[in-house]
C-alpha cells in the first residue's frame, strides 16, 4: 500500500513537468496584470468528491512562487460536498493565475481517482475483499493514481512490473508450462509474490501444485469462484479478474475471493469540476 510519505520524493518533479508544459516561456496572459496586484483565491468543488492531490498542488503554488500562501480547508481523503470550499490562496494575483490550471489539473484528477475508489469500496462494504487498482494508470501519474486509490478505500496491486510476478498467458505459453513459470520465476526472484492467471478449475489444480502465492481467476462463474475459494483455503490466495461491472461485483465479493482487480479504478476516473475565483 503506497502512504503519503511513499511519494514525497517524486512530487516536486512531476510539478516540475506539469508547469514546464503549461509555461513554457512564460505565462503571456498573467503579465497584462500589474506586477504589484494582489488577490484571494477561492477554491471550491462543484460537486461531491473525496479528495485527493493536497500536497501536489501545494508544490505547485510553491514552485510558481514561494511567498503564495495556500490555507486548505481539507485533507486527502475527505469527503467533501458541492460548493465546499477547499482552500484560499493568497499573494500575487499574476502568480495565482499562472498556478491555476496546473494545481487544479491535479487535483481534479487525483480526486477522481479516489472518488471512483469509494464508490466501489462502498459497494463491497461489510465482505472481506479488498479491492486492487491494476497498472493501467495515466503516463507518468502511476504512484500518484496508486495513492489517490487508497484514499477512496481501495489497495494497490502490485506498482510495477518490477516488485511481482504476474505470470500471464503469453508468459506461460512462452515458458512452456505453468509449473515452468513459477519455478523460474521462484529461482530468479526469490521471496518476491508469484502470481498466475489461471482460465480453468484444471490450470488452477496445477498453480496450486507449483506453489503459487497468489491465483488469479480470469472470468471464472461464480459457481466455480465459489469452488476454487474451498480449494485453495489456506494454500493460496485469490484474484477475481475480467469482466467486473457494478451488477457482478457484489455476487463475486460474497463467493469469499481474497481480491478483486478493477481497471476501471485508475483508467476510467472521470475529473472533479473544481472552481478557482479570485474574489478581491
Amino acid at each position: 500500500m503506497l502512504t503519503r510519505a511513499d511519494i514525497q520524493h517524486l512530487i516536486p518533479d512531476a510539478v516540475k513537468n506539469a508547469l514546464l508544459e503549461d509555461i513554457g516561456t512564460g505565462d503571456i496572459t498573467a503579465q497584462l496584470i500589474p506586477s504589484e496586484q494582489r488577490a484571494t483565491a477561492r477554491i471550491i468543488s462543484r460537486q461531491e468528491a473525496v479528495i485527493c492531490g493536497v500536497d501536489w498542488v501545494t508544490e505547485v503554488f510553491r514552485q510558481v512562487d514561494p511567498e503564495l500562501e495556500l490555507d486548505w480547508q481539507v485533507d486527502d481523503g475527505d469527503l467533501v460536498q458541492r460548493d465546499q470550499v477547499l482552500f484560499w490562496a493568497k499573494g500575487s494575483a499574476r502568480n495565482l493565475l499562472t498556478a491555476e490550471r496546473a494545481a487544479l489539473n491535479f487535483l481534479q484528477t487525483l480526486s477522481g481517482t479516489a472518488t471512483v475508489s469509494k464508490m466501489y469500496s462502498d459497494k463491497v462494504a461489510g465482505t472481506s475483499v479488498k479491492l486492487l487498482d491494476t497498472r493501467k494508470t495515466l503516463p507518468g501519474l502511476r504512484f500518484a493514481q496508486k495513492y489517490a486509490v487508497t484514499c477512496g478505500g481501495c489497495f494497490n496491486h502490485r506498482i510495477g512490473l518490477f516488485d511481482a510476478f504476474l505470470i500471464k498467458e503469453n508468459h506461460i505459453m512462452a515458458c512452456g508450462g505453468i509449473k515452468e513459470a513459477i519455478q523460474t520465476a521462484q529461482n530468479n526472484e526469490p521471496g518476491k509474490p508469484v502470481e498466475v492467471e489461471v482460465e480453468t478449475m484444471d490450470e488452477l489444480q496445477q498453480a496450486l501444485d507449483a506453489g503459487a502465492d497468489i491465483i488469479m481467476l480470469d472470468n471464472f462463474s461464480l459457481e466455480d469462484m465459489r469452488k476454487s475459494v474451498e480449494i485453495t483455503r489456506g494454500v493460496a490466495k485469490l484474484e477475481a479478474s475480467g469482466g467486473i461491472t457494478d451488477e457482478t461485483l457484489r455476487p463475486i465479493a460474497e463467493t469469499g475471493v481474497d481480491y478483486i482487480s478493477i481497471g476501471a479504478l485508475t483508467k476510467h476516473c472521470q475529473a472533479i469540476d473544481l472552481s478557482m475565483r479570485l474574489i478581491d
